[in-house]
């Protein structure tokens, strides 16, 4: 696999160097995400899988109920 090298940091991660950040990548098939302080280590998924846990999230879905 050929790790992409157009990283693009998260805009919640503030303005600051050395910030803890996700950020995220995309190839012609493929998206890819990782966290500054650790770079080696990606997620790698597809758009549709990531849309859907995007959605799940924003809905609510994923939501634990309170006990």
């Amino acid at each position: 696999m050929t790790t992409p090298d157009n990283w693009q940091k998260s805009s919640f991660s503030g303005g600051g160097e050395g910030n803890a950040c996700v950020e995220l990548a995309s190839t012609p098939t493929t998206i890819h995400l990782r966290e500054s302080d650790t770079p080696t280590t990606q997620l790698t998924t597809t758009p549709t899988p990531l849309a859907n846990l995007l959605h799940s999230i924003r809905s609510g879905a994923l939501a634990t109920p309170a006990t």
